[in-house]
């Protein structure tokens, strides 16, 4: 068996998934305090009082778990006119999954690039807009039109943020091999080539073009 390449270390790992488990506290309390239809989420946090309570918090650790998350992670997610062509291709691979005519990425493609902005930016909306309507604590210095467009601004980022964590974790599965390299730190050297060969070229000395160990 080919010796497995390393994509994630254990730190980047454990506060993935920390951040995760956060981001499911924040998102079914917040549901709870957003419309009726969810409330009974409640009882998970100890009812509507403490949901009300803790919501904050944990979204604030939340975002505070990413924001580690962002510094372990963001040299690898800037933009280039690589990522610009692949997304102009990527219908390509929705439709036909024709991942070979697609320009070779490094270690994260535009569409990954692009989710991982769009949670920095919708957790930034949501880290500013929440101390604007956060009770007891700050709500009373605030005005109330600032409240209101707060809560508006708070409930689209939400949103956005939930479609992207789902897009996120299709993505996952639908690659093959994917979810091995956020539980166990490793990837085959075929999965390597296949999806990120700049990569798999720049962590193993290979060219990308080689046929890799199995």
């Amino acid at each position: 068996m080919a010796r497995l390449i390393r994509r994630y270390d254990d730190g980047t790992r454990i506060n993935h998934w920390v951040v995760a488990l956060l981001f499911l506290g924040a998102g079914l309390s917040g549901l709870a305090l957003f419309h009726p239809l969810f409330w009974p989420f409640t009882g998970l946090f100890g009812g509507g009082q403490w949901t009300r309570i803790l919501h904050p918090f944990i979204g604030l650790a939340m975002v505070i778990g990413f924001v580690v998350l962002f510094f372990q992670v963001v040299r690898d997610n800037f933009w280039n006119r690589g990522d610009t062509e692949w997304l102009r291709r990527s219908p390509r691979l929705v439709g036909a999954g024709r991942e070979d005519e697609l320009p070779p990425v490094a270690k994260y493609n535009a569409g990954q690039k692009g989710v991982f902005w769009l949670f920095t930016l919708c957790l930034l909306v949501l880290l500013v807009s929440g101390f604007f309507f956060w009770e007891p604590w700050f709500a009373s210095a605030v005005p109330i039109l600032v409240r209101r467009i707060a809560v508006v601004l708070h409930a689209i980022a939400g949103f956005l943020l939930v479609l992207g964590v789902i897009i996120h974790v299709y993505a996952a599965i639908w690659v093959k091999g994917s979810m091995r390299a956020m539980t166990r730190g490793t990837v085959t050297p075929a999965w390597a080539r296949r999806h990120h060969p700049l990569w798999y070229r720049e962590v193993s000395g290979r060219p990308a073009g080689d046929a890799p160990e199995r």
